[in-house]
């Protein structure tokens, strides 16, 4: 079966078993990227799919298989989705360049920003054939364990072309008819700069307060916030990229009013005395204003609190 493979997810979190999960439906040939397998294998995976306002009974979870591919065992990949934190993009994926097809597609799916940047002169050095996409979903996942997730709500999904090569009609058409309400942006880094603008408010102050989204919608945090994204909008200019910061404001308190009762995934990672994804959010707001001679003080702050608690 193994043979068949032509797509590899890189992470199996939870976001990578929901990509892995609509791929399948979808009839695509898709598998993971083992992190220690000696040789490929077949794992069973669970799936509890998302309630809806007519299901009264409780949903059951849906168990199927799918292949574990070894580093040496891609040769038939032509497209690898990585679905691992900011912090091990480079690590994670840097050996398996090499193990690659020339013309096989790199499409990076995290929260934060900077892996592109750094991945993007590697991508460019490749063969003929090899290109570098960047993604963002705000799709509702929880892992309950290692194989198991259960699908927690719905959300947008926004894919587009960032250096080399570009993806191939033919995958670009079959992502967007697996995952459900996605779809192809000709500007992408826009949009993850938006998304950067809610995990950057929502994130740090959640895990510095150990508290739910929805307190955040409290008077006490409204020009913290503000300071937050009046920074990321002028630092995001000098990048070129023009940021609606009236837009970004009511998207932050719109993300906090839905999602009020979540803990964020750096409160979480907090609680349980994991690496955060803090420089790859905050940090990459300072980092890309010192790039530009420009200063970021309240990132500033929070990036070095949450560091500190981290450790």
């Amino acid at each position: 079966m193994t043979h068949a493979v032509d797509i590899a997810i890189l992470g199996a979190g939870a976001v990578g078993q929901l990509i892995c999960r609509q791929l399948t439906v979808a009839g695509m040939n898709v598998g993971f990227i083992g992190r220690n397998a000696l040789e490929s294998s077949q794992q069973v995976l669970s799936f509890t799919p998302l309630a809806s306002a007519d299901d009264h009974q409780q949903i059951q979870a849906i168990p199927y298989s799918v292949p574990i591919l070894t580093a040496d065992a891609l040769d038939n990949i032509r497209l690898v989705i990585v679905c691992v934190k900011a912090y091990q993009v480079l690590d994670a994926l840097s050996p398996l360049l090499k193990q690659l097809p020339s013309q096989c597609h790199i499409l990076l799916l995290h929260n934060g920003m900077g892996p592109h940047l750094a991945l993007a002169p590697l991508i460019n050095a490749q063969a003929n054939g090899r290109g570098l996409s960047l993604g963002t979903t705000s799709q509702g996942v929880l892992r309950q364990a290692p194989w198991q997730i259960k699908q927690t709500g719905q959300g947008l999904t926004q894919l587009g072309h960032f250096a080399g090569a570009e993806l191939t009609k033919h995958y670009r058409n079959a992502l967007l008819a697996a995952i459900p309400n996605s779809e192809w942006v000709d500007a992408i880094v826009p949009c993850l700069w938006q998304k950067l603008a809610v995990n950057a408010a929502i994130n740090p102050l959640t895990a510095l307060y150990q508290c739910p989204n929805g307190k955040l919608a409290e008077p006490d945090f409204s020009e913290m916030i503000k300071c937050i994204l009046d920074e990321l909008v002028m630092v995001a200019a000098h990048d070129g990229v023009s940021l609606d910061q009236s837009f970004l404001h009511d998207r932050v308190y719109q993300v906090i009013r839905l999602t009020a009762g979540n803990f964020s995934s750096m409160h979480q990672d907090i609680a349980h005395q994991r690496r955060t994804e803090i420089d790859q959010i905050n940090g990459y707001i300072c980092e890309r204003a010192q790039a530009h001679g420009l200063s970021a003080p309240v990132n500033a702050e929070l990036w070095a609190r949450v560091k500190q608690l981290a450790v």
